[in-house]
């Protein structure tokens, strides 16, 4: 296929470039600093501001999906409103554009660990993570009014950091709105078997107008 992925730079980003590259798709690689995207043949690297809906129109049109791993900055203190307008913007421009197939990654906060208890509002959910995790489900909340495209929502696992071990399994298992955990009690998975989920989603849709989730 041929794929636009935006924040193709970043953790989740550079993880879904390298998995959709090496099964062959072509992607124009969007992104704030283009420096860092790996010479390749099947990569197009394209300067792009998430904020501008135009601009991402611009940028999309004439793909066969769009895979957002957008992130408005885990160290930036404005990135509640950055996160939920960029989001938003990225969006309004894939539909301006006339893509149908739109793949966003959330956050693992909007998961339910009890009825009606979402992890984001238990005491243990870390303060430093709040503004970016109430972006993404407020975020979770519009897409889930959206009509026109064949969206899908990904939120990772609870642990999914640098620090977790960086291997490509190909394995993980699946659920919607409940966090998947292991035989030890744990929601865990490695960027790159995200990154396979998210792939493997586009090629063989089974979560269309749904939020999903992924861990071990």
């Amino acid at each position: 296929m041929k794929v636009a992925l935006i924040g193709a730079t970043g953790f989740v980003g550079g993880s879904v470039l390298t998995e959709l590259t090496s099964r062959g798709h072509e992607v124009t690689a969007i992104a704030r600093d283009i420096t860092t995207i790996p010479a390749n043949p099947l990569i197009t690297p394209k300067t792009g501001n998430a904020l501008d809906p135009e601009q991402v129109a611009s940028l999309v049109a004439g793909h066969d999906a769009v895979i957002s791993a957008y992130n408005g900055g885990w160290a930036n203190p404005n990135i509640y409103a950055d996160h939920l307008n960029g989001s938003i913007a990225i969006q309004s421009g894939v539909k301006a554009a006339g893509v149908k197939r739109f793949i966003t990654l959330g956050g693992a906060g909007s998961l339910e660990i009890a009825p009606g208890l979402q992890l984001i509002d238990t005491p243990e959910f870390p303060a430093e993570y709040k503004p970016g995790a109430s972006a993404a489900r407020e975020y979770l909340n519009i897409i889930k009014q959206e009509d026109e495209l064949d969206w899908t929502f990904l939120s990772p696992s609870i642990e999914m950091h640098p620090g977790l071990p960086h291997q490509r399994t190909g394995q993980y298992r699946t659920g919607l709105d409940n966090p998947v955990f292991d035989e030890k009690g744990r929601s865990t998975i490695s960027v790159e078997d995200l990154a396979v989920a998210i792939v493997d989603e586009l090629e063989k849709p089974q979560f269309i107008k749904k939020r999903f989730t992924v861990a071990y």
